[in-house]
């Protein structure tokens, strides 16, 4: 194990020395009481490895210019982990060893713990608290007695504030820290905190030590068993952490204990990490910048792909990760597919640009391989790469817009860091705030700011999912078990999250970009040729991005709708992929009518002027068209006929098949609707020759119709039409009568 914070509460005493009361007596006397030098302050802290916790810490340092002595670099940690037992030693050996060096009487040293602390403030403040506390030593409190509990009746009460001694910071003299030290000869696993609180409670050693407690949490602010104490404290563009029990602002925060999630969480913000004023501060900090390497000299990266169950638009999801700005010969795809469903789509991918790629591995569902394994798997596909410096994992169901993901997340150079992701419409995203005290979601105080963006930055959070950037540097250290994967309580991502932050290992979410968003797979049926046609519901925005034409957003606020004919209205609204995917659905439905007057499919079993056609209600399509009339089509008929308001109901709605030795033409006749849409599904001039509609009343033909393009007009009385003869190939159109 490494140096860690130190654990739980220990003790509490107030105390005076003769130093101490000569100094109140100055001030009694008017005298002004001499600040501490700055220079005199020595900040010790013992870390045997940079963590990320570490890193942070110096980071805060930095801010306000302490003075750090790093102890126990290099060496293996020997004190415990702290969590299953009590531990810590070796600390105290370093830190006695340490002091035996300094020789100056007025050195003020400040013991404190790096991989769970932050800095709120500097050591001018810092100073000042110390100096009007009138001990020579003091100790953090806590509310809880850790780690014997019998020694509690023996630790002096306190008037108000907290009674037992924190271990995990300390400031004082440097003479008076050697004689409390000087008697240690304990081993590196034993607990520092009981040394110290045997100490505190011996009532002559506090007294010829003259120690006592932050007992109002003025300089040290411990976490455990004090969460409801503190929050977080906006103003002037400054952050600090208020305890509102005592009304003070600590210098120092320890999220010691089991309050690892809180510190992450606080130290988004101190000191001065994010404001309101000045948004992130940091984000920008310790880039790896990929602008001006040329394409050889980008880091490799693997790509881990994982498709768990039957997942809409997978066919999308391979076009964007293709369309991803990163160079081709620097990514390598782990490729995991467990539906069979899905086959088709990555092997079209691999067949059409799979060379490209450095290299590819697939895992298909004849391998029967379960979820775990295969992450598992996708991990050491890195780790054993010499050249990997990066795993990329991206599950199916992530709809990934922005090109550039990839690159924006090597840039910020971060161990773990997920791309924020959300659902439309919704506050669900691949991140968790916090979590509940059985490990599972839990909301924090910030997430929805950060979900709806009125706080942009990079954050350390708990838990992520779905897609994330590793470093590989990360897989072969703290992540180097086979297993990291697996638990027998929790799902695969749960039990990753718990394994990376039980080695203390930072994740990161960013929302300084618009990366994309999740699809819904819940009700996804793979009964159809192309089942993403009935995704209308559950994912209306991929729906539209897949189906509805690129220009239909334009004619609310262009003038781009024709009017070929009198009151007859023409727009795109299908994309060409809509048109393929509803032309290969009917045909593989097979079931056309013949054409004749009598029709079984309609209400009164007789058709006037018949067509043949297969109805939308035959392939289980009649809601979602309606749903496609209502959302696309209704807006455009009360924009073109003024005061009419439809509902998209319909009573037919078929796509017909003209072909010249089968149904060539229609005759004349009136629809039965308010207003008719009309949608050519192919391309005159390529797919068929002829074809068209005429408008007797108004001598008026449309003879070129567009692929993709609607055609809206009055179903009775004026707009008496007929279909013009089709000579060659094969029309189809999808015509529904509205509101009969």
């Amino acid at each position: 194990m490494r140096a860690s914070a130190s654990r739980v509460p220990p003790l509490f005493p107030l105390v005076s020395c003769v130093a101490c009361f000569l100094v109140l007596c100055a001030g009694a006397r008017g005298e002004p009481v001499r600040p501490i030098p700055e220079d005199k302050l020595l900040v010790l802290t013992v870390a045997t490895t940079e963590t990320d916790g570490f890193k942070r810490f110096i980071r805060s340092a930095r801010h306000f210019n302490y003075t750090i002595k790093v102890l126990g670099r290099g060496e293996k940690w020997r004190g415990g982990d702290y969590m299953s037992m009590p531990g810590g030693g070796q600390k105290v050996r370093l830190l006695k060893s340490t002091l035996e060096e300094i020789t100056e009487e007025d050195k003020v040293v400040l013991f404190i713990d790096s991989y769970d602390v932050v800095f709120a403030s500097g050591p001018k403040e810092l100073l000042k608290k110390f100096q009007q506390v009138g001990h020579k030593v003091v100790f953090s409190a806590e509310n809880l007695i850790w780690p014997d509990r019998h020694l509690e009746d023996k630790h002096p009460h306190v008037r108000e504030g907290k009674r037992f001694l924190g271990s995990g910071g300390f400031i004082g003299y440097a003479p008076n820290l050697k004689t409390m030290v000087a008697d240690w000869t304990g081993k590196d696993n034993e607990s520092d905190q009981l040394f110290y609180t045997k100490i505190y409670i011996t009532p002559e050693k506090r007294k010829s030590i003259n120690i006592t407690l932050d007992s109002k949490c003025r300089l040290f602010q411990n976490l455990y068993g004090a969460l409801d104490e503190v929050v977080l404290k906006f103003e002037d563009g400054r952050v600090r952490a208020r305890n509102v029990m005592y009304d003070t602002l600590p210098v120092i925060v320890h999220g010691n204990g089991p309050t690892k999630l809180q510190i992450n969480y606080l130290g988004n913000y101190i000191p001065q990490t994010w404001t309101f004023e000045t948004g992130c501060t940091v984000c920008d900090e310790d880039q790896r910048l990929l602008s001006g390497l040329k394409e050889s000299e980008y880091p490799l990266v693997v790509i881990g792909i994982f498709i768990q169950q039957p997942t809409p638009f997978v066919s999308v999801f391979f076009e964007r990760l293709f369309n991803l700005k990163y160079p081709k010969d620097r990514l390598k795809l782990f490729i995991y597919n467990h539906e069979p469903h899905h086959e088709q789509h990555v092997h079209s991918f691999l067949e059409d640009h799979g060379t490209e790629y450095r290299g590819v591995k697939v895992i298909g569902p004849e391998e029967d391989m379960d979820s775990v394994t295969s992450r598992n798997l996708g991990f050491d596909t890195c780790r054993q790469d010499i050249d990997c410096e990066y795993f990329f994992s991206l599950d199916a169901e992530v709809v990934l817009k922005n090109t550039d993901t990839l690159r924006i997340l090597i840039e910020q150079n971060r161990p773990i860091i997920a791309p924020m992701i959300t659902r439309p419409g919704k506050l669900w995203t691949n991140f968790w705030g916090a979590l509940s005290a059985d490990g599972y979601y839990a909301r924090s105080e910030d997430y929805v700011d950060i979900v709806q963006g009125r706080r942009v930055g990079v954050w350390n959070v708990p838990y992520i999912s779905s897609v994330y950037l590793v470093k590989a540097t990360v897989l072969r250290t703290d992540l180097a078990a086979e297993d990291v994967f697996h638990s027998e309580a929790l799902d695969p991502d749960m039990a990753f999250c718990r394994n990376v932050r039980d080695q203390g290992v930072f994740m990161f979410v960013t929302n300084r970009q618009e990366f994309g968003r999740m699809l819904s797979t819940e009700n996804y049926k793979t009964n159809h040729l192309h089942n993403d046609l009935w995704q209308l519901f559950e994912n209306p925005l991929d729906w539209e991005e897949r189906y509805i034409h690129e220009n239909y957003s334009r004619i609310m606020t262009e003038d781009i709708v024709e009017t070929p004919c009198p009151d007859v209205y023409w727009f795109p609204i299908f994309t060409d992929i809509a048109c393929k995917h509803l032309i290969e659905e009917m045909e593989n439905y097979g079931q056309w009518s013949g054409g004749f007057n009598v029709d079984n499919r309609i209400q009164g079993g007789y058709e006037n002027v018949p067509t043949i056609d297969i109805h939308m209600n035959q392939i289980d399509f009649d809601k979602d068209w309606q749903k496609f009339l209502l959302d696309y089509v209704a807006p455009i008929t009360e924009k073109m006929f003024p005061g009419y308001y439809t509902q998209a109901l319909f009573d037919l709605a078929f796509v017909v098949r003209y072909k010249p030795d089968e149904q060539p033409s229609l005759r004349p006749h009136h629809d039965a609707s308010t207003f008719t849409i009309n949608i050519a599904l192919n391309q005159v001039g390529t797919d068929f020759q002829g074809g068209g509609c005429r408008f007797l009343r108004y001598d008026c033909s449309i003879t070129a119709p567009r692929k993709g393009w609607a055609l809206l007009h009055p179903g009775r009385l004026t707009h008496y039409h007929e279909g013009l003869p089709t000579t060659e190939g094969v029309r189809y159109i999808a015509v529904s009568f509205v509101d009969p």
